[in-house]
């Protein structure tokens, strides 16, 4: 059965000139979107574009995540928040706003507990796209992913790399098809 499940899913690689290179149909690395696409090159991970820039933009949230939470990180916010304070004036209200009494909202799927206890510590996946918060018991716990699917895709993703650059350490060329002349 091979290739022929890819062929369904994916557009044939037949392009003009058939010097083009064959790798397999792979599904899409960013949380959300995962179709299947031919890639380009062997370490692709995203279909488009758009996924390669959604996924830059989660890194660049985490990194910065991960930066404020540092402590250089929030005395330079502190500081930040200090000379903001100083350029913008406060801003007395003529009236005061007006409470209304709601009836009160029940947890919802997906929404943060209102309370944290105090042994547990958040996290967030490490699969791009991935905004899901968990919690851990310890700081010093292993867990990376909210669930077991993100946890195989990130995986999947690093095995096929891993191989890749094994065959290109070992000088590792596929084998040419000899073109026999017709009978």
């Amino acid at each position: 059965m091979g290739s022929l499940q890819y062929s369904v899913i994916c557009e044939p690689a037949q392009e003009a000139g058939g010097s083009s290179r064959h790798f397999r149909c792979r599904r899409c690395l960013l949380k959300g979107c995962e179709q299947f696409y031919r890639p380009t090159h062997p370490q692709s991970r995203y279909c488009s574009d758009a996924c390669r820039q959604a996924a830059r933009r989660w890194r660049r949230r985490q990194s910065s995540r991960a930066w404020r939470a540092s402590a250089q990180g929030k005395i330079r916010r502190r500081e930040q928040s200090r000379r903001s304070r100083r350029r913008i004036p406060l801003v007395v209200l003529v009236e005061p706003p007006i409470v209304v009494d709601s009836p009160p909202v029940e947890a919802r799927e997906g929404q943060r507990p209102a309370t944290i206890p105090e042994d547990f510590s958040m996290r967030m996946c490490r699969r791009p796209g991935c905004d899901e918060v968990f919690t851990v018991t310890s700081e010093y716990s292993p867990r990376r992913f909210c669930c077991p699917l993100c946890c195989q895709a990130l995986r999947n993703v690093l095995d096929r790399e891993e191989r890749y650059q094994g065959r290109r350490r070992r000088g590792y060329r596929p084998r040419r098809r000899r073109v026999r002349p017709p009978p």
